[in-house]
């Protein structure tokens, strides 16, 4: 299994980071706010984080800039996961391996963490003080993250994912669905810190985004494999839960066989796009491979 550079290094920053923003915090009600702890530092591997600083790193923007947006991603991440786990979504009862929040706590206070988590997001990126943007900047990375999370994003694409419950859908269309759902704020991830810069020549924006987008895919197309080849004790849920659930995959439509050849396919576009920035983008190639060769 190839290694991140600084994984553990970056997970350990966003950790502490995610944590100050929580203590800064005025409780009002310690039951809510217990519940969004535990929704944003249950634990994960923290790939969204790891992508925005790495290509942080690589564009040479300052860390301290990267911090909000790595935070505010990952406050949406895991404001996502704590709605999709209810039962009106995804009904799921564990999530790495520990209890869903709402079964830790109850579907109302889960539903009011993911909102909480949802707006701290926002209020990250609005509250700090970039060294390397201006105001204007500043509104941009706020319009980006809402539209990636939002009805054309993220969200939107979870409807179109209940919608297609049960249904034989073509693979078009569930590339659509994955493109918002989860490329959306993988992409995101990658596009934010670009925005950091007033100097990025548009091919290279264009190169990240079109790496971003491929990856995005590439990443949901491997959950949908190891949902039925890891056991639930790797995946930290039940295995199968999407089959079970009756989703539109790509094995569903594929075949395993396939969707690891679709998988593959997507794995070299990204390279390929990689291969047209003139910077050294070796953590991103990294993550590639790293993301078609995890078991969880």
């Amino acid at each position: 299994m190839i290694q991140l550079e600084n994984l553990a290094n970056y997970q350990a920053r966003i950790d502490g980071y995610l944590t100050e923003q929580l203590q800064a915090i005025e409780i009002n009600d310690q039951r809510l706010f217990d519940a969004m702890s535990y929704g944003l530092l249950i634990g994960g591997k923290r790939m969204r984080p790891y992508l925005a600083y790495v290509t942080g790193d690589m564009l040479d923007i300052p860390p301290s800039d990267i911090d909000p947006i790595a935070a505010a991603i990952e406050c949406i991440h895991a404001y996502s996961l704590l709605h999709d786990d209810l039962p009106a979504m995804d009904d799921d009862d564990l999530r790495r391996g520990k209890p869903t929040c709402h079964k830790k706590f109850d579907e109302a206070t889960a539903i009011l963490a993911g909102d909480s988590l949802q707006t701290l997001a926002f209020e990250i990126i609005s509250n700090h003080d970039f060294v390397s943007i201006d105001a204007k900047a500043q509104i941009k990375l706020i319009a980006h993250l809402s539209k990636a999370a939002g009805y054309q994003g993220m969200c939107g694409g979870q409807a179109m994912d209940l919608a297609a419950t049960d249904k034989q859908v073509s693979i078009e269309h569930l590339q659509t669905i994955h493109k918002l759902k989860t490329g959306a704020l993988l992409q995101a991830a990658i596009l934010m810190p670009t925005l950091c810069r007033n100097d990025l020549p548009l091919a290279t924006y264009q190169g990240l985004q079109d790496f971003a987008a491929k990856i995005g895919l590439a990443y949901q197309v491997h959950d949908d494999i190891i949902d039925i080849t890891s056991s639930e004790e790797t995946l930290g849920k039940p295995a199968g839960s999407d089959v079970e659930a009756g989703k539109s995959t790509y094995p569903a439509l594929l075949g395993l066989e396939g969707a690891i050849e679709k998988e593959q396919q997507l794995f070299q576009q990204a390279l390929h796009a990689l291969a047209s920035l003139p910077y050294n983008t070796q953590n991103l190639s990294n993550f590639s491979t790293f993301i078609i060769k995890r078991a969880h």
